[in-house]
């Protein structure tokens, strides 16, 4: 089975993880900028942070035959710093003709604060004005279907962002339906211990079907699983999904959404 990991934050996972993921039948990650596990105190730490994204970890993701793409942002943890954000956010334009670079990501909401709107703002306005791709992270748990809603709001709102080309992550059971009835695509994240397990995710996909909706690992520094998304197209072929459908959602509809970036090969 081949399939893309759309969501892995690769520079907090081990060697044996590319390894791992590459005997899956994994053909390509796309690594969107996130936390560091502490806030970073100046520009510079994300201007070594974006190198690393743009320059390191593509080489090593290729010593495993895996293509490593990436998204550039100030995630919203750190975006109560509206100074430090706006330096951030002018530092970003530097690194989009990188040849691994999808667009701007993960933007979104993290307590749904009013100086995290203010970023999310800005960082929706670079993404129309350089035509980028745009992937957005959802709340955590009693924040998200707010925070969903905020996001939603301002996408909406914003006069040059097209639907087809924004991804809404880390979908639940409340979310997903109202970021599909945007136009909006889906993304479904699988956790061990929050967002989605994969008996929820195959159930979400039941209900709502298999158009503009993928799976990813999101696999990071906490209790991750860098293989969540075949092992949960495992689970989809024990519940009678046919090879087909489990191809669509694992592969085929993320390389749809990555190709209307002009760096998206494989």
């Amino acid at each position: 089975m081949r399939y893309i990991e759309p969501h892995a934050h690769m520079v907090s996972r081990v060697t044996d993880d590319y390894e791992r993921m590459a005997l899956s039948g994994c053909e390509a990650v796309c690594e969107p900028a996130f936390w560091a596990g502490f806030d970073r105190s100046a520009v510079a730490g994300f201007h070594d942070y974006f190198s690393q994204l743009t320059e390191h970890e593509p080489k090593r993701a290729a010593k495993f035959g895996v293509k490593h793409f990436c998204w550039l942002c100030i995630n919203s943890k750190e975006a109560e710093d509206v100074k430090l954000a706006e330096e951030v956010i002018r530092l970003v334009p530097q690194f989009l003709d990188r040849p691994n670079v999808l667009g701007i990501g993960e933007i979104g909401l993290n307590k749904n604060s009013r100086n995290e709107l203010r970023v999310l703002e800005m960082q929706v306005d670079l993404a129309a004005k350089y035509n980028q791709l745009i992937l957005v992270h959802t709340p955590h748990l009693e924040d998200k279907l707010k925070g969903t809603k905020l996001i939603l709001d301002v996408l909406k709102n914003h006069r040059r962002i097209k639907p087809e080309r924004v991804i809404i992550d880390h979908v639940e059971e409340h979310t997903v339906e109202m970021v599909l009835d945007q136009g909006m695509w889906a993304g479904m994240t699988l956790y061990p211990e929050t967002k989605c397990t994969p008996a929820r995710a195959i159930d979400i996909l039941e209900i709502y079907g298999n158009e503009r909706l993928w799976l990813n690992s999101a696999c990071d520094w906490g209790v991750s699983d860098p293989l969540a998304v075949p092992k949960t197209a495992l689970e989809m072929k024990r519940r009678g999904h046919l090879a087909a459908a489990i191809e669509k959602v694992v592969f085929q509809n993320p390389k749809i959404f990555l190709s209307q970036s002009k760096n998206f090969k494989l």
